[in-house]
């Protein structure tokens, strides 16, 4: 498999830009799949104690939220992008449950940009990611930077 050309650098990340992008209808099959395998709570395995929960029904894993997150930016930009990793996240905060049925959507916003004074060749980028449900819900709110390369050193 040959390696995707670069289409984004350090310097496509400019203060401000904001990026919508589609995702997919979590189904009870995967919710399900995904809790009994990573996260085995009652509320996101089986469907009677999800009644009798907090939550009123079955609910997706926050972690199954993040991770469908990081496949849509994976998708939309940062395999085509000089990433260079990410030094972590600041923040993730899961607003309203995720339920079978929903059609998740993401926006992407670049909130800051700092280019690396010790090393030249990179920059870091710190990313917001809003996810919203068909009901134009916030479900999940998630911040945290990447490390991209620059075309060229300062």
């Amino acid at each position: 498999m040959s390696a995707k050309k670069i289409k984004y650098y350090f310097e496509d990340f400019p203060i401000g830009m904001t990026v919508e992008i589609p995702g997919p209808t979590l189904t009870k099959k995967s919710i399900l799949e995904y809790a009994r395998r990573y996260d085995p709570q009652p509320f996101h395995t089986d469907e009677k104690a999800a009644k009798k929960s907090i939550y009123g029904g079955l609910i997706a894993s926050g972690w199954q939220t993040v991770s469908l997150v990081m496949r849509m930016i994976c998708d939309a930009y940062l395999l085509e992008a000089a990433s260079m990793g990410s030094p972590g996240v600041d923040e993730v905060r899961w607003l309203v449950p995720v339920r079978p049925g929903d059609t998740l959507r993401l926006r992407m916003t670049v909130v800051e940009t700092r280019p690396s004074r010790s090393k030249p060749d990179r920059g870091a980028v710190l990313h917001r990611w809003e996810v919203f449900n068909q009901k134009d819900e916030l479900v999940m709110r998630m911040q945290g930077y990447g490390m991209f390369k620059r075309r060229a050193a300062a």
